[in-house]
């Protein structure tokens, strides 16, 4: 009753203007409403709602965007997950592929799935029987929530597993690395880990110095976003190579071998082999004591390619020119050593004669005119005494004596006492050869432009004419020590070289390093071409083992296969036209 009366009182104080409305303006208790005032929060409100609609928009934008979105791109991955990281691809100079990915399955085992540890190890040794059944028995009876079991299993691996059909046992996809040139330049290719990571070669250098290991850890490298990385090797003629000096091995019956094929005008590397190799698919090979990249990462003394040095040494001095003559009558006799030649023409030579006749005694009368300062600093300035410069990281320091003596300079003038790379050797001969510049080797493709930018002019153009007119002579000249590496229409030069091995502390008379360091065409140089056999022996039927007999030949058979792959056109021109030096 009293609510009642309240609510008659409150209407009969209602205006009558606001009685007959649809909405009256009061509340049923008297109260005026207040229907025209907007809230007060209205604008905060309206940002709000304008946020929330906003990140919603980006987050559903993304998802769109990711699931529209190739299933390999950098958006894919996670930071933290870099199983499946790319590398680029390795090609040669013309696009054949040297190194790819491939997709490959690993298997990972989750323990605390797994309903009978023992069961699962018997299973799976069926068809990994080389696995150690402890140690696979302790890793599925582990409390772990995952742990991997073997990576890369071949595709009959993988269905074999998946047939036995065991709980708790799983695959995920890697990249793995794939060359498919096998051992063909794996020296300079490279391989990589287990984690897909560069640890030799080319392979290193792209992780450390091409910014590759930065993507990887940041998860953005994929194989979507990742230009392949061309290298300055020709693999025709890479192949050429290798497949003369491993015949060069096995024919005279050598430790090891190895080439290389250099242009002269821009330091590209153009082929580089060094046998025995390894097949980079199984990188465990390389861990053989053998298989040693000898022409970057091995040292030797040359022997007598370095009379090559000594003879532009003296001729760049201004101390010795081409009509000059030393005496070579007798042996050299300095501090309880004797020099002497291995064939002893017991007469005055001219420097042809000494370079030709590959006369210890004459080189080390050159040494002498010039002295033990000018030819230390010569070497140096070839580059022949310091570690080389370039992409490769397997590069051995030289050695060289901690003080230079007389007979020293003596000795090193015909290659003794200074021990170097096979590589440096064969770029200091292209500094002689194209005009005097010496240009640091690479193995990625450099323009003639950019390597004049780099070249350093270390002998006088002059010296280089003569040089190789020397290099001709010696081959072209049947008295040569190199006339077996002729090759008609190619005017090949080159410089033997026959160094006595150091074992145990003393040169050995039968355990010889053998090179020969050449030039085609002589009349305009475009590439060096060095070969090396590591203890050759006789061939059948002959006596000696010099250079002359197996390091020369060698070179003559890979220019003759090379030279129309590197664009070099036969000369068959007068017979025994000889390139025209003054002097």
């Amino acid at each position: 009753m009293r609510v009642s009366s309240i609510l008659r009182r409150a209407v009969a104080q209602t205006p009558p203007e606001a009685q007959g409305s649809a909405v009256s303006p009061y509340d049923r208790f008297g109260r005026r409403r207040r229907l025209c005032e907007p809230p007060k929060n209205r604008g905060r409100f309206l940002i709000a709602l304008g946020l929330f609609f906003g990140v919603y928009g980006v987050i559903g934008g993304r998802l769109v965007e990711w699931g529209m979105a190739p299933e390999e791109t950098a958006s894919y991955y996670g930071v933290h997950d870099q199983i499946m990281a790319a590398r680029p691809d390795i090609v040669d100079r013309n696009g054949q592929v040297l190194a790819t990915d491939i997709k490959t399955a690993s298997l990972f085992a989750e323990p605390r799935r797994i309903i009978d540890p023992d069961e699962a190890s018997e299973l799976l040794l069926s068809v990994l029987p080389e696995m150690d059944p402890k140690w696979l028995y302790k890793r599925l009876s582990s409390k772990a929530g995952f742990t991997w079991l073997r990576r890369e299993l071949t595709p009959g691996q993988q269905q074999q597993i998946l047939d036995l059909g065991i709980p708790g046992i799983g695959f995920r996809t890697e990249k793995r690395r794939f060359y498919p040139g096998g051992n063909t330049a794996s020296f300079i290719v490279g391989h990589v880990n287990v984690d897909n990571q560069g640890t030799a070669g080319m392979e290193k250098y792209i992780d450390d110095n091409d910014g590759y290991l930065a993507l990887q850890k940041a998860g953005l490298a994929v194989s979507a976003d990742l230009k392949p990385v061309k290298l300055s090797l020709d693999l025709r003629v890479q192949h050429i190579v290798r497949d003369e000096i491993e015949a060069a091995m096995t024919r005279y019956d050598a430790k090891a071998a190895g080439g290389v094929i250099l242009d002269v005008n821009t330091g590209e590397v153009l082929a580089m082999s060094s046998v025995p190799d390894y097949d980079p698919n199984d990188p465990a090979q390389a861990l053989d004591k053998d298989r040693l990249n000898r022409m970057s990462a091995g040292l030797f003394e040359m022997g007598s390619t370095f009379k090559t040095f000594t003879t532009a040494m003296a001729l760049d001095s201004g101390k010795v020119k081409l009509s000059d003559s030393f005496d070579a009558t007798k042996p050299l006799h300095i501090g309880g050593f004797t020099i002497h030649d291995f064939h002893a023409k017991r007469r005055m030579l001219s420097v042809p004669e000494v370079f030709i006749y590959s006369s210890n005694v004459g080189s080390a009368h050159e040494a002498m005119a010039v002295g033990i300062p000018g030819h230390q600093a010569f070497l140096t300035k070839l580059g022949l005494l310091s570690r080389m410069q370039t992409e490769l990281p397997e590069v051995a320091t030289p050695t060289q004596p901690k003080e230079w003596k007389l007979i020293n300079s003596m000795t090193i003038a015909f290659g003794h006492g200074v021990s170097t790379t096979p590589l440096q050797t064969a770029v200091a001969a292209a500094a002689l050869m194209n005009g005097g510049r010496l240009i640091e080797p690479t193995f990625l493709p450099r323009t003639e432009e950019e390597a004049d930018k780099v070249a350093q002019q270390v002998v006088s153009k002059q010296t280089s004419d003569e040089m190789r007119y020397l290099f001709r002579l010696n081959v072209a000249d049947q008295r040569g020590s190199g006339n077996r590496a002729d090759v008609p229409g190619y005017k090949v030069g080159g410089k033997t070289g026959t160094a006595n091995k150091v074992v145990n502390g003393r040169y050995s008379d039968t355990k010889k390093f053998n090179a020969f360091l050449a030039a085609f065409p002589t009349d305009h140089p475009r590439y060096v071409v060095l070969v090396v056999i590591d203890e050759p022996h006789p061939e059948k039927g002959q006596h000696y083992a010099t250079a002359g007999m197996n390091a020369a030949p060698t070179v003559g058979n890979i220019i003759r296969r090379t030279a129309a792959l590197l664009g070099v056109k036969p000369d068959f021109g007068e017979d025994g036209k000889q390139l025209l030096v003054s002097y």
